[in-house]
């Protein structure tokens, strides 16, 4: 069975809410919409106090090329436009809405009807571009790239196959694979809108094996499209790395930076993403909500959540039976990669693939020892760096040896703090250096 070839880590998987299907969660009072859910320039707000919107309501239009459009997820009026605390811990522009109803915009096609590409033959690559941009829709495993810049490769680079990333190999979350078993024909026809985007003519889904459930569905419902294959893949993190995967899947590398994904022909997109461009192409609708995995060991009904974008993220936890006493820290995404949450206030946004409630014992942390020199985390590394080297030249800030050790190739997975037998913070330090770095060299690069 496939993987990538270097490195990795096999954390327990505490797949709580496995098998749970998909339930709605119920509107918002109050929704917040932050003009930064996406990597690029932010949003600029249209709106101002005392508009009425409607679902599906611009809200705020793309700030650049590398930007993406914002709407209402819901209907009422416009309270207020101004800085709100975000899940980063930073106050940033927002439009914030009191909500009257659900009403609608009638542009929407709110059907269950399935709409196939041949049904749509009018469809040609700049007009799917086109939608995806218009509607919003990111890259919403997490990195929440703009996917309309995304399916616009540089000059001279040229794409050969469409991945999709069904792998969700972060512990504790099941949004992705509750999304497969809920909308399989409608992540295969978002898969063939991103190949005719493209202009290729080959598609894999890669999936773990650790969902032969979704694994067999979706290959019984490939078999009506002979140029998608389904790749099972061994169970391994951080397969989901869009560097990781495009090695699982056909087997070729991505040279260190500044060299791209699609150095290799291949491009990736979420499944989630697949599904919204399904939803945006075909049913004029822009990303408005998000499948999100509430969980943890001691929360009380671990769910899949079909939850509208500004919804706050402690009317999610409410939903599933309230914050446990016990709660130590609560995460906006995975114990790996994700990060702790300054208040439960903050709203979720496009990139929000889940919530984790850790109790006060998985939340405190082990007591750091001496590096031992063992090179475990040099093991572990997934892009072949040396973690310990890394997080020590930050720790001393030494900008100039991170950069020439190649800090920048880092994917901030977490699998070298994992292994670490010392429970040194490397991933803490590394990270600190790594935005250093990159600031330094952008400032360079400007002059």
């Amino acid at each position: 069975m496939k993987t990538f070839k270097i490195g990795g880590v096999h954390p327990e998987e505490n797949k709580l809410s496995a098998g749970q299907p998909i339930r709605e969660a119920q509107l918002p009072k109050q929704a917040i919409f932050s003009m930064f859910q996406h990597i690029g320039a932010p949003a600029n707000a249209v709106v101002k106090k005392g508009d009425q919107v409607k679902v599906g309501t611009l809200l705020g239009e793309a700030g650049g090329f590398v930007s993406a459009p914002i709407y209402s997820s819901v209907s009422g009026k416009v309270s207020k436009v101004d800085v709100a605390l975000d899940a980063s811990g930073l106050r940033r522009m927002a439009v914030t809405v009191d909500v009257e109803g659900d009403e609608w915009e009638e542009s929407i096609d709110r059907s269950k009807d399935l709409i196939r590409l041949s049904d749509r033959p009018e469809l040609d690559a700049k007009t799917i571009v086109e939608k995806i941009k218009t509607a919003g829709i990111v890259g919403m495993g997490g990195a929440t790239f703009p996917t309309h810049v995304k399916l616009c490769p540089p000059p001279g680079k040229v794409a050969e196959c469409v991945i999709v990333n069904a792998v969700e190999c972060e512990p504790y979350l099941t949004a992705d694979h509750s999304l497969m078993l809920a909308h399989p024909d409608e992540i295969l026809v978002g898969l063939q809108l991103v190949m005719k985007a493209v202009g290729v003519t080959k598609g894999y889904i890669g999936i773990e094996n650790n969902k032969p459930d979704a694994i067999q569905l979706m290959t019984e419902k490939a078999k009506q499209y002979p140029e998608i294959e389904v790749v099972p893949l061994k169970l391994k993190y951080p397969q989901g790395g869009e560097k990781q995967l495009i090695d699982a899947v056909i087997g070729r590398q991505v040279p260190a930076p500044p060299a791209l994904p699609i150095d290799t022909g291949a491009i990736v997109q979420n499944v989630g993403t697949c599904f919204a461009i399904y939803e945006a192409v075909m049913k004029n609708k822009p990303l408005i909500d998000r499948v999100i995995t509430v969980t943890g060991k001691s929360l009380k009904h671990p769910s899949n959540l079909l939850a509208r974008l500004g919804t706050p993220f402690s009317q999610l936890i409410d939903e599933c039976g309230g914050l446990p006493e016990d709660t130590g820290k609560v995460i906006g995404g995975g114990p790996m990669m994700g990060k702790a949450l300054l208040s439960l206030d903050v709203p979720m946004t496009k990139g929000s693939s889940g919530l984790l409630i850790m109790n006060d014992k998985e939340a405190k942390r082990a007591e750091v020892d001496p590096c031992i020199r063992c090179a475990k985390c040099v093991g572990a590394c997934p892009m072949g760096l040396e973690p310990y080297l890394l997080a020590k030249v930050s720790e001393l800030r030494d900008w100039d040896a991170a950069e020439q050790e190649d800090i920048t190739s880092c994917i901030e997975c977490g699998s070298c703090q994992f292994t670490c037998p010392s429970h040194r913070p490397l991933l803490d330090y590394i990270r600190l250096g790594k935005s250093t770095v990159m600031g330094i060299i952008r400032s360079r690069v400007a002059k």
